[in-house]
Protein backbone atom coordinates (compact mmCIF):
# COMPACT_ATOMS: atom_id res chain seq x y z
CA UNK A 1 0.00 0.00 0.00
CA UNK A 2 1.25 3.74 -1.09
CA UNK A 3 2.05 5.68 1.73
CA UNK A 4 -1.01 9.04 1.44
CA UNK A 5 1.45 11.41 0.83
CA UNK A 6 2.67 9.66 -2.58
CA UNK A 7 -1.03 8.70 -3.19
CA UNK A 8 -2.07 12.61 -2.80
CA UNK A 9 0.95 14.17 -4.73
CA UNK A 10 0.30 11.75 -7.13
CA UNK A 11 -3.60 13.03 -7.27
CA UNK A 12 -2.97 16.72 -6.88
CA UNK A 13 -0.84 16.55 -9.96
CA UNK A 14 -2.96 14.20 -12.24
CA UNK A 15 -5.98 16.12 -11.83
CA UNK A 16 -4.68 19.75 -12.12
CA UNK A 17 -3.09 18.55 -15.50
CA UNK A 18 -6.05 17.21 -16.56
CA UNK A 19 -7.51 20.42 -16.00
CA UNK A 20 -4.39 22.17 -17.58
CA UNK A 21 -3.78 24.44 -14.36
CA UNK A 22 -0.98 25.84 -13.35
CA UNK A 23 0.28 26.26 -9.91
CA UNK A 24 -0.54 29.43 -10.00
CA UNK A 25 -4.22 29.29 -11.30
CA UNK A 26 -4.97 26.17 -9.02
CA UNK A 27 -3.63 28.63 -5.87
CA UNK A 28 -5.83 31.26 -7.18
CA UNK A 29 -8.92 28.70 -7.45
CA UNK A 30 -8.15 27.10 -3.77
CA UNK A 31 -6.60 29.81 -2.01
CA UNK A 32 -3.60 27.43 -0.93
CA UNK A 33 -0.25 28.65 -1.99
CA UNK A 34 1.34 27.93 -5.02
CA UNK A 35 4.88 27.12 -2.69
CA UNK A 36 2.47 24.59 -1.18
CA UNK A 37 1.08 23.24 -4.15
CA UNK A 38 4.28 22.54 -5.28
CA UNK A 39 5.52 20.79 -2.24
CA UNK A 40 2.55 18.75 -1.90
CA UNK A 41 3.11 17.68 -5.96
CA UNK A 42 6.82 16.93 -4.76
CA UNK A 43 6.12 15.24 -2.24
CA UNK A 44 8.19 17.36 0.20
CA UNK A 45 4.91 18.58 2.29
CA UNK A 46 2.08 16.35 3.31
CA UNK A 47 -1.43 18.58 3.60
CA UNK A 48 -3.82 19.19 6.28
CA UNK A 49 -7.91 18.11 6.35
CA UNK A 50 -8.76 21.60 5.92
CA UNK A 51 -5.56 22.44 2.79
CA UNK A 52 -6.87 19.19 0.96
CA UNK A 53 -10.62 20.07 1.60
CA UNK A 54 -9.55 23.40 -0.23
CA UNK A 55 -7.61 21.56 -2.67
CA UNK A 56 -10.46 19.39 -3.36
CA UNK A 57 -13.37 22.22 -3.63
CA UNK A 58 -10.81 24.33 -5.82
CA UNK A 59 -10.69 21.58 -8.33
CA UNK A 60 -13.87 20.38 -8.08
CA UNK A 61 -13.38 16.88 -7.24
CA UNK A 62 -14.10 14.90 -3.78
CA UNK A 63 -12.03 14.63 -1.05
CA UNK A 64 -11.50 11.17 -1.70
CA UNK A 65 -10.20 11.54 -5.11
CA UNK A 66 -7.26 13.33 -3.75
CA UNK A 67 -6.55 10.39 -0.83
CA UNK A 68 -7.41 7.06 -2.17
CA UNK A 69 -4.94 5.03 -4.86
CA UNK A 70 -7.15 5.06 -8.11
CA UNK A 71 -8.64 1.32 -8.50
CA UNK A 72 -11.41 -0.33 -9.96
CA UNK A 73 -11.52 -3.53 -7.96
CA UNK A 74 -14.39 -3.97 -5.58
CA UNK A 75 -12.83 -5.29 -2.33
CA UNK A 76 -13.45 -6.19 1.40
CA UNK A 77 -11.78 -3.06 3.80
CA UNK A 78 -11.07 -3.40 7.37
CA UNK A 79 -9.94 -0.59 9.31
CA UNK A 80 -6.37 -1.99 9.10
CA UNK A 81 -6.71 -1.66 5.31
CA UNK A 82 -7.25 2.29 5.48
CA UNK A 83 -4.84 5.09 6.08
CA UNK A 84 -6.26 7.64 8.31
CA UNK A 85 -5.94 11.57 7.54
CA UNK A 86 -4.96 12.90 10.84
CA UNK A 87 -5.26 16.45 12.31
CA UNK A 88 -2.07 18.21 13.41
CA UNK A 89 -2.67 17.04 16.97
CA UNK A 90 -4.42 13.81 16.28
CA UNK A 91 -7.69 14.53 18.13
CA UNK A 92 -9.54 14.50 14.77
CA UNK A 93 -9.02 11.38 12.34
CA UNK A 94 -10.87 10.76 8.89
CA UNK A 95 -10.64 6.99 7.42
CA UNK A 96 -12.11 7.23 3.42
CA UNK A 97 -13.37 3.85 3.73
CA UNK A 98 -15.36 4.26 -0.14
CA UNK A 99 -13.93 7.35 -2.71
CA UNK A 100 -15.68 9.14 -4.44
CA UNK A 101 -18.35 7.20 -6.97
CA UNK A 102 -18.95 9.77 -10.09
CA UNK A 103 -22.04 7.74 -11.45
CA UNK A 104 -23.36 7.05 -7.83
CA UNK A 105 -22.03 11.06 -6.18
CA UNK A 106 -21.10 10.21 -2.74
CA UNK A 107 -18.77 9.30 -0.69
CA UNK A 108 -18.32 7.51 2.98
CA UNK A 109 -15.78 8.33 5.31
CA UNK A 110 -15.46 6.69 9.45
CA UNK A 111 -14.40 10.27 11.85
CA UNK A 112 -12.96 9.92 15.03
CA UNK A 113 -12.82 12.39 17.04
CA UNK A 114 -11.01 12.80 20.34
CA UNK A 115 -12.33 15.11 23.65
CA UNK A 116 -11.15 18.57 22.29
CA UNK A 117 -11.07 17.69 18.46
CA UNK A 118 -12.80 19.81 16.10
CA UNK A 119 -12.51 20.48 12.21
CA UNK A 120 -13.83 22.87 9.99
CA UNK A 121 -15.81 22.38 7.06
CA UNK A 122 -14.97 23.98 4.12
CA UNK A 123 -18.77 24.93 2.17
CA UNK A 124 -18.99 22.26 -0.70
CA UNK A 125 -20.67 22.90 -4.12
CA UNK A 126 -24.51 23.94 -4.53
CA UNK A 127 -26.68 20.76 -4.01
CA UNK A 128 -24.39 18.98 -1.38
CA UNK A 129 -25.60 17.25 1.61
CA UNK A 130 -23.90 15.56 4.03
CA UNK A 131 -25.29 12.43 6.47
CA UNK A 132 -24.08 11.99 9.48
CA UNK A 133 -24.64 9.12 12.06
CA UNK A 134 -23.05 9.14 15.30
CA UNK A 135 -21.80 5.73 16.66
CA UNK A 136 -20.12 6.97 19.66
CA UNK A 137 -20.70 10.10 21.66
CA UNK A 138 -22.05 13.30 21.02
CA UNK A 139 -20.81 15.56 18.46
CA UNK A 140 -21.31 19.18 18.27
CA UNK A 141 -21.87 20.21 14.71
CA UNK A 142 -21.86 24.09 14.18
CA UNK A 143 -23.90 25.11 11.48
CA UNK A 144 -24.14 28.90 10.59
CA UNK A 145 -23.32 30.20 14.52
CA UNK A 146 -25.83 27.49 15.51
CA UNK A 147 -24.83 24.37 18.02
CA UNK A 148 -26.41 21.01 17.40
CA UNK A 149 -25.61 17.93 19.39
CA UNK A 150 -26.45 14.64 18.17
CA UNK A 151 -26.00 11.97 20.48
CA UNK A 152 -25.20 8.20 19.75
CA UNK A 153 -27.56 6.56 18.05
CA UNK A 154 -28.81 9.47 15.91
CA UNK A 155 -28.16 10.92 12.56
CA UNK A 156 -28.77 14.16 10.45
CA UNK A 157 -28.64 15.16 6.83
CA UNK A 158 -27.65 19.29 6.23
CA UNK A 159 -27.26 21.16 3.60
CA UNK A 160 -23.28 21.24 3.11
CA UNK A 161 -22.89 24.70 0.76
CA UNK A 162 -22.30 26.78 3.96
CA UNK A 163 -19.61 26.77 6.52
CA UNK A 164 -20.06 24.04 9.34
CA UNK A 165 -17.81 23.14 12.25
CA UNK A 166 -17.21 19.19 13.84
CA UNK A 167 -16.31 19.22 17.52
CA UNK A 168 -16.36 16.82 20.68
CA UNK A 169 -16.90 18.64 23.89
CA UNK A 170 -17.19 16.23 25.71
CA UNK A 171 -14.82 13.70 27.95
CA UNK A 172 -15.46 10.66 25.39
CA UNK A 173 -14.48 9.98 21.80
CA UNK A 174 -16.79 10.52 19.04
CA UNK A 175 -17.24 8.07 16.25
CA UNK A 176 -19.35 8.86 13.92
CA UNK A 177 -20.06 7.74 9.76
CA UNK A 178 -20.04 10.54 7.14
CA UNK A 179 -21.62 10.31 3.47
CA UNK A 180 -21.11 12.94 1.64
CA UNK A 181 -23.57 12.92 -1.80
CA UNK A 182 -22.71 15.87 -4.13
Amino acid sequence: MKEINDIIAENLKLYRKQNGYSLEHLSYLTEVSKTMLGQIERKESIPSITTLWKIANGLKVSFTELTQENDNIVKKQTLNDVQPLMSDNNKYRIYPFFKFDIEKKFESYMVVIEPGGSMKGEPHGAGTYEYITVYDGTLTLILENEAIYINKDESIKFNANTFHKYSNNHDTTVRLNMIIHY
